[in-house]
């Protein structure tokens, strides 16, 4: 199973829409997973476009698309226990937060967000993963989105948006 992993996309203020780019990484992807910050709901229906979307919604987000979507979820897919939230908070650091928030879930993986620097990493054997910011890169060098591959193991990867002009879909 392929699944797409998008985060603070902040349309339209970081961009007017999802950058072209994105949607030849999720190209044939099952399912995208959005960490929160869309800002508006625009973003989740052009995502639709390519794949089903499971989303939360992150601090930046309205009070419209607080109400729909929960801060934070538990997928089971393929076999595997999925953590999903946005990662912001008020002590420590982004990372520092994840292990107390989903404590005792026994999660393979934990998909975040919040802090726009990817992040692709096992710690007590729970993946943890970070696409970065397909819109807002912030202090990294490229934009970026993820990948992740549910097999007998998940395989995850960033993909960096370097080799592409930003362009976006209208």
């Amino acid at each position: 199973m392929k699944i797409g992993v998008i985060s603070d996309t902040h349309i339209p203020r970081a961009a007017k829409a999802i950058p072209q780019e994105v949607f030849e990484v999720f190209s044939g992807a099952q399912l995208i997973i959005h960490a929160g910050d869309i800002v508006e709901e625009a973003a989740i229906k052009q995502l639709e476009d390519i794949a089903p979307v499971i989303a939360v919604h992150g601090n930046r987000d309205p009070e419209s698309l607080k109400r729909s979507l929960p801060g934070s979820r538990i997928l089971e897919l393929k076999g595997f226990r999925i953590g999903v939230l946005h990662g912001d908070g008020e002590k420590g650091t982004t990372l520092s937060r994840l292990p107390d928030f989903f404590k005792d879930q026994n999660l393979d993986c934990i998909i975040f967000g919040h802090s726009h620097i990817p992040f692709n990493q096992t710690i007590n054997n729970t993946l943890y993963f970070n696409p970065g910011s397909p819109t807002s890169k912030k202090r990294q060098k490229y934009p970026s989105v993820g990948i992740i591959i549910l097999n007998e193991v998940i395989h995850a990867s960033i993909e960096y948006l370097q080799n592409r002009k930003l362009s976006t879909i209208f």
